[in-house]
């Protein structure tokens, strides 16, 4: 090879290892991006989570409330049993 043809090969390999640098920082910054928008969907699924339980656990107090009415209501006569 000669010396013009061996400079354009080392100028295309710099070009390319200045690409491959800006690829690998893009990749890093998007894992990192996705590592912060995987923790944020863990955190509203969690906070789903704990909202079912909340909401379970009202309508089990209703559900015994609607019981304790029905059963003063047959008590007093106010409804036909």
């Amino acid at each position: 090879m000669t010396e013009e043809t061996e400079n354009l090969v080392l100028e295309i390999l710099r070009g390319m290892r200045n690409d491959m640098t800006k690829l690998t920082e893009a990749v890093d910054d998007l894992k990192s991006r996705m590592t912060n928008v995987e923790s944020t969907l863990g955190s509203i699924q969690a906070s789903i989570r704990h909202l079912q339980v909340q909401i379970a656990s009202q309508t089990a107090r209703l559900d015994r409330v609607e019981q304790r009415l029905d059963r003063i209501e047959r008590r007093l006569e106010l409804v036909e049993a």
